[in-house]
């Protein structure tokens, strides 16, 4: 038997270590050893399970009669009907979850010789889960709801192309290069493939140069 340590957040700007932190002071608490001194991590969203290191975990590293060790339900996954689905195989391959928010998933439920109390820790174990998780998928449709309408305030004030996409590169860095291909030092397609960048996004800035040059506009780098 070992014990494995798992942590996710949604983004890379989310930081893990409170996670981290949470299950090694558990850990720590109750003498317990991780496999490979370690908390297997990633930075991913929630809505499915394809993620490198959690896969990695079910595919390589969990086997029977081990433990797994998440601080809550959300960070396992953020859609219901799924994560229930992952819990399932958990417990049908006989890995058992704990979980740091629910006291509940402390106590092995396999090893009660009382059967009644078996089944009703049981099934308070997974009720509290199934409330935990149909809270996650509510918190996940409301982001993206608030994303939808954020992005729509925004086209209808006509700022989406100050926000809709990431930069690619410094707005004054590509005009001096744009530049060339007006001075007939380098083609279009040369220079798209010197800065890397693809025919989209390349036309985009290109629009971007024309419009400012046309109406006289101080280049502004808000890219």
């Amino acid at each position: 038997m070992k014990y494995v340590g798992y942590h996710r957040t949604s983004t890379t700007e989310q930081h893990l270590d409170r996670g981290i932190n949470e299950i090694r002071k558990y850990c720590s608490d109750n003498g317990i050893s991780l496999h490979k001194d370690k908390v297997y991590t990633d930075q991913q969203t929630g809505k499915d399970f394809n993620r490198p290191s959690y896969q990695l975990l079910k595919q390589e590293v969990l086997e029977s009669d081990d433990i797994l060790i998440i601080t809550e339900v959300d960070r396992l996954g953020r859609n219901r009907a799924d994560t229930l689905k992952e819990l399932q195989y958990f417990k049908d391959n006989k890995i058992r979850v704990l979980i740091l928010e629910l006291p509940t998933s402390f106590m092995d439920v396999s090893r009660l010789d009382n059967v009644m109390a078996k089944m009703v820790l049981e099934g308070v174990n997974n009720m509290l889960i199934d409330i935990f998780t149909i809270l996650a998928e509510g918190e996940m449709h409301k982001r993206e709801k608030r994303q939808r309408e954020g992005i729509q305030a925004m086209k209808d004030k006509g700022e989406w192309h100050l926000y809709g996409r990431p930069a690619v590169m410094n707005f004054d860095k590509f005009s001096r290069e744009y530049e060339r291909t007006l001075r007939g030092e380098i083609k279009p397609f040369n220079l798209m493939r010197e800065l890397k960048m693809a025919k989209g996004t390349y036309y985009r800035y290109k629009k971007r140069y024309e419009s400012e040059q046309i109406n006289g506009d101080k280049i502004i780098d808000f890219l």
